[in-house]
């Protein structure tokens, strides 16, 4: 069993539901992964994935082995036929069979480089280690995804949800650098799978792959978008069709107090890091109905129900 993408979950309540139960016994499966080993390997910084899922495996016995290829590994080839002469000195083939034979669970970050939309698109780096490895892989964000954050985020709005079918929106905010795709597309990936209504509200330009919004409703005027909101999900991405690329920064779709009022007391999410006040505003992230604190806890029974699943499918 391997977890790539949101779409690997065959029921999402099911999987909500037993994350948090796990969220209040986390020990209780701490024999599961015991004398088993899952290697990190990070071709991208992070603060909220290493840990929380060192944290997930550590609560479920497992032995946790990090390693941050951007400065401590070879830098690898995955293109097959390479004439390796220049700069890269292992291929993708070996390592994955390697790094197999020390690990029993491999979880792989490797961000888009906003630089060729082809490439990012093919999933290079996780396709190649799931292609090449032995054992079980597990997303921790991808070019194209972030499946334990949109799993995080539908433990969250079940915990915080108190309707049958609420309303929440998906808001692009500014940023001044360019920002990969993964968080927003496995966010709408999941909310397709939700009785809610859902909308996305953004700038003109900044429309996502069309493959994974497909039909869902897309406003360009955000204050109509927050009318009646029961949540707000906030998040900044570059444009998809000019790819990689920052057009504008359209400063006024920072999340502001003035703009929560437009909504049903509704709560504020973001999957953090966050850039106060350009983001959102002190106020609102300071404020009563911010949950990114519990999204960020809620990462580790995302992580740890993952890992769960794969140790038990593992054992049958």
């Amino acid at each position: 069993m391997n977890y790539l993408s949101i779409n690997d979950i065959d029921s999402l309540p099911d999987w909500v539901n037993e994350a948090i139960e796990i969220k209040k016994n986390p020990l209780q499966y701490k024999s599961l992964g015991a004398n088993k080993t899952i290697g990190l390997l990070f071709f991208n910084s992070s603060l909220r994935t290493r840990l929380s899922t060192q944290k997930a495996a550590l609560n479920l016995g497992l032995t946790p082995i990090v390693m941050n290829f951007s400065n401590e590994g070879w830098a690898l080839e995955f293109e097959d036929g390479t004439v390796m002469d220049q700069g890269k000195s292992e291929h993708v083939k070996e390592a994955a069979q390697v790094i197999s034979q020390y690990c029993d669970i491999i979880a792989i970050r490797a961000f888009a480089l906003l630089k060729d939309k082809k490439k990012d698109l093919s999933e290079e780096v996780l396709k190649n280690f799931t292609k090449y490895a032995t054992v079980p892989i597990v997303n921790m964000e991808s070019s194209v995804g972030h499946p334990l954050q949109a799993l995080a985020d539908a433990i969250t709005l079940a915990e915080f949800n108190s309707k049958k079918a609420p309303k929440i929106v998906l808001s692009w905010a500014p940023h001044p650098k360019a920002l990969p795709h993964a968080v927003a597309n496995s966010f709408v990936q999941m909310m397709q799978l939700q009785n809610a209504e859902f909308v996305i509200t953004h700038p003109k330009g900044y429309e996502l792959d069309p493959e994974i919004t497909k039909n869902t409703p897309i406003t360009y005027n955000q204050e109509e978008a927050f009318k009646n909101a029961d949540f707000i999900y906030a998040k900044n991405w570059s444009s998809f069709s000019d790819y990689g690329k920052v057009l504008h920064q359209d400063k006024n779709w920072m999340i502001d107090q003035k703009k929560m009022e437009l909504t049903n007391n509704a709560k504020f999410m973001h999957c953090l890091p966050v850039r106060r006040n350009v983001i959102v505003s002190d106020e609102v992230l300071n404020g009563e109905n911010s949950l990114v604190i519990e999204q960020a806890n809620n990462r580790t029974y995302a992580a740890q129900l993952v890992l769960k699943r794969i140790l038990e499918k593992g054992k049958k």
